[in-house]
């Protein structure tokens, strides 16, 4: 037996993403995704200061397991916010966050601050409102991922340039040329 509900991502096109949907299905969804978010990004204030951090950079202290479960949890933020119909655009842009949260944050306590800061899962769940309350405002997740792939090209053209710099120099130290 299948289930021919109407999910979110169904909605007719020119009316919000989250019209279709079971709209108390839809906010305790997204009051658990907050949850998480809180519990991963906010959750404890810091002694003599009004900032705040969560559970991801402190398990992100555990050496080579540390950054998996945050991981986890933030792909979970992504997986239900595609169940709720976002649009691609911010589901790429949720991942982007995603990927820099889990790729720079997995170096050992350099990683550690920069998640304490870059709090992805809060962004995501700020991306998944902002759809929320503004269905149509698709143009700035266009704008950003057209930003994004121009940054990503650059940075892998500096890269490749950087890494051809050290061998020429390393040929040139070790008396090959």
């Amino acid at each position: 037996m299948s289930d021919t509900s109407p999910r979110v991502g169904d909605a007719p096109s020119g009316e919000s993403w989250l019209s279709v949907a079971d709209e108390a299905e839809a906010q305790e969804t997204l009051d658990r995704l907050h949850g998480i978010s809180h519990l991963l990004d906010n959750a404890f204030r810091i002694p003599g200061t009004q900032y705040r951090i969560g559970l991801d950079p402190i398990l992100g202290l555990l050496p080579v397991v540390g950054d998996v479960p945050g991981a986890v949890l933030a792909a979970y933020i992504v997986v239900e916010a595609a169940y709720l119909g976002v649009p691609r655009e911010t589901l790429a842009r949720m991942l982007f966050n995603l990927v820099v949260d889990a790729t720079i944050g997995s170096l050992p306590v350099v990683g550690d601050a920069f998640d304490a800061v870059w709090k992805a899962n809060a962004r995501n769940v700020g991306l998944l409102e902002a759809r929320r309350l503004d269905p149509g405002d698709a143009a700035t997740d266009r704008r950003f991922l057209l930003l994004a792939v121009v940054a990503i090209v650059g940075f892998i053209l500096a890269l490749g340039a950087l890494s051809a710099l050290v061998v020429v120099w390393a040929v040139g130290r070790l008396g090959l040329v």
